[in-house]
């Protein structure tokens, strides 16, 4: 560590306490989880969506709800400053957001998927980024029904990332705008 640098303390940090955070918020980003099946990886896209500023998630389909503590374990507070709703079919929630004005995007590789670098993203027009299964991902129903995907490029010999790790990559790249 170069001389003269420190740790911060959580006062020097600066955070918004959570009943602030709505209020905080600099960017209309929703996520939608379609199917995620782990607690740990929906404590993590929590945690990851109050680091980012996203105004909400909705947890589609048989993703598990808060409270319960092994989303705790790893949302760590999290659930108490990130909005949330459960919505019974994830299709039905994609087709609600694009009415109120989101463009809907599936993180998902697709024939047609935009590189997350070159990713298009007019910050006054809400999105919703949508992620999928650990094993399947989106479905394919709510593929169709996006407006875009984009993908995050890979070098290695795997297929995918944790969903929960695409979460953070793809929340830094778009509102680090």
């Amino acid at each position: 560590m170069p001389l003269g640098d420190r740790k911060l303390t959580m006062d020097e940090l600066g955070r918004v306490v959570p009943s602030a955070y709505s209020a905080s918020l600099r960017h209309r980003v929703t996520v939608l989880l379609d199917d995620v099946r782990s607690r740990h990886n929906v404590g993590s896209v929590f945690r990851t969506a109050d680091a980012f500023g996203v105004e909400r998630i909705l947890l589609c389909g048989f993703t598990p709800c808060p409270p319960h503590r092994e989303i705790e374990k790893t949302a760590l507070g999290a659930t108490l400053s990130v909005p949330w709703n459960h919505e019974p079919q994830a299709l039905m929630a994609v087709r609600r957001l694009q009415a109120e004005g989101y463009r809907v995007v599936a993180v998902e590789q697709t024939a047609g998927a935009i590189a997350l670098a070159d990713f298009p993203w007019d910050q006054h027009q809400p999105i919703a980024l949508v992620l999928g299964n650990e094993l399947n991902g989106v479905s394919e129903p709510v593929v169709a029904a996006c407006d875009a995907a984009l993908v995050i490029p890979q070098r290695g010999t795997k297929h995918s990332l944790n969903v929960s790790v695409c979460a953070g990559v793809v929340l830094y790249a778009l509102t680090g705008r």
